[in-house]
């Protein structure tokens, strides 16, 4: 019998929803972390071998609420999709659904103040209430016209929320969308496209909103084959990059050719006084080329892009070879020049995204990177940055996430002081059972 390795071991998926009260904690949590870390990922409701791709499990998220240096509480609730309702027998979320697809699984972000969990390619996104228990698909307030993404980007400064976002029913069209501070759309440029491409993330710059047009395109092939997630490598796709002024048309985007690769996050880009554009993301060299139940790319590298929109080249930087995820940073420096980026360690085999012990966080102004492992057995996902104030330095702050412990199966979660990386964590929060690894999540304060 073929085991699947994102339905077995760490990646089992968990089979209740739980509601745990005044967890344990070792060391001390900030009084000034006042608020809930929210994470999102698949948890198959009915898991199913035949045809499954990591990337379509049902949603589930997970909260622990931290309050006057105390842990409240743990829960973790489906994200009620029709489906997901029949199994658990539970009320399905309320709201209008986009057309068919309905699974919600990628992240979890604040937008006007509320709550969504996020995926791209069709559905609305979830609006959750504090508890989880309340959820409901929003397209907010009626504005959005089709589905979004599971990575929009929050641009501090004009305090509005960019997204590329793709319908997998139309493999002619993406759309640049801005949704403003209040939480309605005011913005969905068509921007004309071939083969479908997967766009799972973006960046934006002070001048420009960046489209990743890469060669992972929608098969026909693959979803005849009965695979739900029909997405391949396709070398017939052209790999570009484009610069779509962000109030600019998208017969407007700067189209630049690429060599092959793909991209799934992006650390961060902004403008240069040149007009050139740097951009620093996780580059591979190709994405589901052989295997289909999950990621299967080599390279996995950060990398620094130099784009000049007027030459129409790219100039690649090779920053830190080793292979690595899930990219952060001080979201407060979003769209401008900034000097930490903090990654996790990825196993250098295929398939798989679960297997290294260590975060790396990188100083892009002196090129050093420190290491922080979390020793034998313990496995860490997507770290976030929290500024220890609003108005606190760049790297004055802590980073929080979820570390699995596959020898105890518990998983913790974890919070780092920044600025002493590689020390003993400030306090770890336990979490009695083991938290399937997932994608993203965020900080949401009080």
């Amino acid at each position: 019998m073929d085991v699947h390795p994102f339905l077995t071991g760490i990646h089992a998926p968990m089979t209740d929803e739980i509601t745990i009260e005044r967890l344990t904690v070792m060391g001390r949590i900030p009084v000034a972390l006042d608020g809930r870390y929210l994470r999102i990922g698949p948890n198959p409701a009915k898991p199913d071998p035949a045809g499954y791709h990591w990337f379509i499990g049902d949603g589930m998220v997970h909260g622990i609420a931290l309050q006057g240096g105390e842990a409240l509480w743990y829960r973790n609730r489906w994200v009620r999709s029709e489906a997901v309702a029949a199994v658990i027998d539970q009320p399905a979320a309320s709201g209008q659904r986009d057309g068919a697809l309905s699974t919600v699984n990628t992240n979890v972000v604040s937008i006007a103040g509320r709550t969504f969990a996020v995926v791209e390619a069709g559905s609305y996104p979830v609006e959750l209430s504090d508890m989880l228990d309340g959820q409901q698909y929003s397209a907010f307030g009626g504005t959005l016209e089709n589905g979004f993404s599971g990575h929009p980007h929050f641009d501090p400064q004009l305090r509005e929320h960019h997204a590329i976002t793709y319908d997998a029913t139309d493999p002619t069209t993406v759309r640049h969308v801005v949704v403003s501070d209040d939480g309605s759309v005011v913005r969905q440029e068509p921007v004309a496209v071939q083969h479908g491409p997967s766009i799972h993330d973006c960046a934006i710059t002070a001048r420009y909103a960046v489209i990743l047009d890469l060669p992972v395109t929608f098969s026909q092939e693959t979803m005849m084959a009965g695979h739900r997630f029909p997405y391949r490598w396709n070398t017939a796709h052209q790999a570009r990059i484009g610069l779509l002024p962000r109030l600019g048309r998208g017969d407007e985007t700067i189209w630049i050719p690429l060599a092959p690769c793909f991209i799934f996050h992006v650390a961060n880009a902004y403008d240069l006084p040149d007009g050139r554009i740097v951009m620093d993301a996780i580059v591979y060299d190709t994405m589901f080329a052989r295997h289909i139940k999950g990621p299967d790319g080599s390279g996995r590298g950060l990398e620094r892009w130099t784009i000049d929109p007027e030459a129409r080249t790219v100039e690649r930087l090779t920053l830190d070879a080793t292979p690595q995820e899930f990219p952060r940073m001080d979201d407060r420096r979003a769209g401008q020049p900034y000097r930490y980026a903090y990654t996790i360690g990825l196993p250098d085999t295929v398939p798989g995204w679960v297997g290294e012990t260590y975060l790396l966080k990188h100083d892009l102004d002196t090129g050093k990177r420190s290491v922080h492992d979390f020793g034998r057995n313990r496995y860490p996902g997507e770290f976030v940055f929290v500024p220890a104030s609003p108005t606190a330095a760049e790297d004055e702050g802590w980073l929080i996430g979820l570390v699995v412990d596959m020898t105890e199966e518990t998983t913790d979660l974890v919070l780092l002081d920044a600025r002493d990386f590689a020390g003993v964590p400030v306090a770890s929060i336990r979490i009695p059972h083991r938290i399937p690894p997932g994608f993203h999540g965020n900080w949401f304060p009080a």
